[in-house]
């Protein structure tokens, strides 16, 4: 009989899987996993300590480099937390726009997901075809934002600004002639809306092509299936939430359950799991896809049929306008102030929570009556996930680490915040 000893084994950080800064230290029996302790690098980066010195407003960029692969998911908690402090509600465009942006952050979310969990177990080429899709969805954030993937989009009060009415086109360049630009160009004619419904409208094709690459693929199958069963008991009991929790079978999303802004007026499915291993958790994702895609169209078309303001007219919260604050007194002190003291809040307590890509992203904000938090605490999903990753790791091989890191999903800027 050849000598099976017990041994630890570092996992990461280098590991490509490992997905920044996570390193494993697991137990082994053989090939079999023991016990695994997770350690998270130098990454800590006191998000949550610095908004106690800053007036509520700047802490807003913040927010997108939490979870960096959905920012404006993570804004959108912020700024209601915010506006439930001050009693105020933002007009319904934004609130349509929000939401349409809240989806398309979730389908660059599960894009990102998707494409890193499936190269990680060892197919590629899901990766390019995602990465395809998820240029068109950056594209749209800088045609908002200006920014790619810190947007700062959402603002108390409403948004930044209205959907501009020219998509940004590609030029000429020494890679690029004029017919391909001229192809490039063909979905850009129109508006931004035009170019998010010219997608809505390509992107059901693009899920098939996934799903025809990965559902039935018996690889696939064979390194997901039966892999990091949670029970839906269990799951409760871990705290999981979004998919995680949905793959388990329990019905649980807080866009129908605690509905916020205009979900309640939007028809949509939940998808959920049965058995709640890797398998099931990547069905439910996939489902998500077209759920959102449906949510889109249907914000597509109100915003289309009702134009209006988008930002609440009260410049002791919201900005006055370029024009009016260059050439009236009045709004000019009302922007210096604005930017340079921010507002104050009504003291007391808050929470409030979204339906993140991930699951439960809650804000919980205490004022003191001052213009900045007293104490900002951040409930991130990935947080309560990474503290299962050992329960749903023992008794597995070496190999399924890497499938259970990747369908848990999970970004450390939220972990260690």
């Amino acid at each position: 009989m050849p000598e099976i000893r017990n041994y630890t084994l570092n996992f990461g950080p280098q590991h490509p899987a490992a997905h920044g800064v996570l390193r494993l230290v697991l137990e082994m029996d053989g090939e079999t996993i023991d016990r695994a302790d997770p350690h998270i690098g130098l990454l800590h980066r006191a998000t949550e300590k610095l908004a106690e010195s800053k007036p509520y407003n700047q802490s807003i960029p913040y927010m997108d480099r939490l979870d960096y692969v959905s920012m404006m998911c993570n804004e959108h908690a912020y700024v209601m937390a915010i506006e439930k402090m001050l009693g105020v509600e933002a007009p319904i465009r934004a609130q349509y726009i929000r939401v349409m942006f809240d989806e398309i952050t979730r389908i660059l979310n599960h894009l990102m997901w998707l494409g890193a969990h499936a190269l990680d177990i060892g197919a590629m080429t899901v990766f390019l075809y995602a990465f395809r899709e998820r240029e068109d969805l950056m594209d749209i954030y800088e045609a908002v934002s200006g920014a790619r993937l810190h947007a700062a989009y959402y603002r108390p009060g409403g948004v930044y600004r209205d959907l501009p009415a020219q998509m940004p086109q590609y030029e000429k360049s020494q890679w690029h002639n004029q017919k391909e630009v001229d192809k490039l160009n063909e979905n850009r004619q129109g508006s931004l809306l035009d170019f998010i419904d010219d997608f809505t409208k390509r992107f059901p094709g693009c899920v098939d092509e996934y799903e025809t690459l990965l559902t039935e693929n018996r690889i696939w199958k064979q390194r997901t299936v039966g892999i990091g069963v949670v029970s839906p008991e269990r799951a409760l009991q871990l705290g999981f939430t979004g998919p995680m929790l949905r793959g388990s079978g329990i019905e649980w999303d807080l866009r129908k359950k605690q509905s916020y802004e205009v979900y309640d007026q939007l028809d949509f499915d939940i998808p959920v799991g049965v058995t709640g291993d890797s398998y099931d958790r990547y069905l439910v994702r996939i489902e998500e896809f077209r759920q959102s895609n449906k949510i889109i169209e249907q914000c597509v078309k109100w915003l289309r049929a009702n134009p209006g303001p988008v930002m609440l007219a009260d410049h002791k919260l919201t900005p006055p306008s370029r024009e009016n604050m260059k050439g009236d007194m009045e709004s000019l002190i009302h922007h210096f102030k604005l930017f340079t003291e921010g507002y104050v809040l009504p003291e007391g307590e808050v929470y409030t929570a979204v339906e993140h890509p991930k699951g439960e992203f809650g804000i919980y904000l205490v004022s003191d009556g001052s213009n900045k938090p007293y104490r900002l605490k951040i409930r991130a999903p990935g947080f309560a996930h990474l503290s299962s990753l050992d329960e749903m790791i023992r008794g597995h091989m070496l190999a399924d680490v890497v499938a259970i890191i990747g369908t848990q999903d999970i970004v450390f800027g939220e972990v260690d915040r």
